[in-house]
């Protein structure tokens, strides 16, 4: 039996936005539509993150598997990344994802506990504009 071989390094840079993300590996885009999700873990007393990408799986995968990652500078502040993912939400997608919502409580604060829902998702890549 082979033992798998210890994860490798990439140089990761991800650029989402709620419904699609590029994802590059070493510089290297992966093809669009290729990954239909990913998930980024990093448990604070290990030395670096993990990354896993989903993948569709075409006839031909040009890259499937998993990684261990580092990822943002260390000197971004959280502030900083937090006040641009919310520049970057258009109202108008907001309002109707939030109207659209079916966790709608009718109370008179539900919109903006829809729109609080909604931006969550999106930050955790989950829904589409």
């Amino acid at each position: 039996m082979t033992v798998p071989a210890e994860p490798t390094t990439y140089g990761v840079q991800i650029d989402a936005q709620p419904g699609q993300a590029a994802i590059r590996l070493n510089g290297e885009l992966l093809p669009a539509g290729q990954v239909t999700g990913y998930v980024l873990q990093h448990d604070v007393h290990v030395a670096l993150p993990t990354l896993v990408l989903h993948t569709r799986q075409p006839d031909s995968i040009q890259w499937a598997g998993l990684a261990r990652v580092a990822v943002a500078a260390p000197e971004q502040d959280p502030g900083e990344m937090i006040a641009a993912f919310l520049a970057s939400i258009d109202a108008a997608a907001l309002e109707r994802a939030a109207l659209n919502r079916d966790d709608l409580d009718g109370t008179s604060s539900e919109l903006t506990k829809g729109m609080l829902a909604q931006l969550a998702d999106w930050a955790q890549g989950r829904g589409s504009s």
